[in-house]
């Protein structure tokens, strides 16, 4: 594998993790449309590598949330009842539905992420989604989230382990729909995808630690995809956070309208068939 494809796909990954755009449709459709392939077919290498750059954006978002979390985490065992533990119980319980989907139906699931149509089709429907809830008035703030809000958004967050929903688009989405505002909805969908995220990349490591572990040959590859998605996660969630105080879904919305059509015609005549 390449330095150069390292990057672009850690920088892929580290935008369109919390970017509402879908990163595990991304990781499949940019090595599809180049022609890229960089595994020579190793599945377990390729699994690898995705846990690899899920370690990065992790840590960029860490990065970003750290004060809210230590606050957060303090708060959850000295003080539950205040403001702070009660969100911080709730973020911890809106992993439960996604824990329980990946640990019964991971193998499935992680059979269908090659499937280019069906993330067409995901990137287009949940598009439709997000424009029609980013329509609604809601207005509660994250100090306002509800235990049937963090149940709702964790249930969206289960279904987003269908490459093309995105993780963060469908919790969004989710969250204006029950009444969150666009920073309340963004802001809860992007800590709650924290607790899930680090458990599934501690269950995976062991995975590929018995599965031999990153190739010597690899390790700079890898190492310039992990740091190149935990900058570009840390920036998409600032970004997103800013750009939300102003403006509405609306430019995710038309970008995965427009790739998930485009990607659909390039089937339809033949491409990389």
């Amino acid at each position: 594998m390449s330095i150069l494809h390292a990057i672009i796909l850690g920088i892929t990954q580290g935008l369109s993790e919390y970017l509402p755009i879908s990163s595990s449709g991304h990781l499949v459709l940019v090595p599809w449309l180049f022609g890229w392939d960089d595994f020579g077919g190793d599945a377990s290498l390729e699994k690898t590598f995705d846990v690899a750059l899920h370690v990065g954006t992790l840590g960029g978002a860490i990065a970003y949330f750290r004060r809210d979390l230590l606050r957060l985490a303090k708060a959850a065992f000295t003080a539950p009842r205040t403001k702070d533990g009660r969100l911080a119980w709730l973020i911890a319980l809106s992993a439960v539905p996604a824990a329980v989907v990946g640990g019964l139906w991971a193998d499935t699931i992680e059979e269908n992420t090659d499937r280019i149509w069906m993330i067409a089709v995901m990137l287009i429907v949940g598009a439709l989604l997000l424009g029609f809830a980013d329509g609604t008035r809601g207005k509660r703030t994250i100090d306002e989230v509800s235990l049937t809000d963090a149940v709702a958004m964790g249930i969206g967050q289960a279904i987003a382990l269908q490459p093309g929903v995105s993780r963060s688009g469908v919790t969004i989405t989710v969250g204006r729909f029950v009444g969150l505002s666009r920073d309340g909805a963004a802001r809860f969908a992007f800590l709650m995808s924290l607790p899930i995220t680090a458990g599934a990349l501690v269950f995976k490591w062991f995975d590929v630690q018995g599965e031999g572990g990153i190739p010597a040959d690899m390790r700079a590859a890898f190492l310039w995809g992990i740091v190149s998605s935990a900058i570009t996660g840390y920036i998409a969630v600032w970004g997103t956070l800013r750009l939300i105080r102003t403006q509405s879904f609306a430019p995710f919305v038309l970008y995965r309208l427009v790739l998930g059509v485009v990607i659909l015609l390039l089937l339809a005549v033949g491409f990389r068939s």
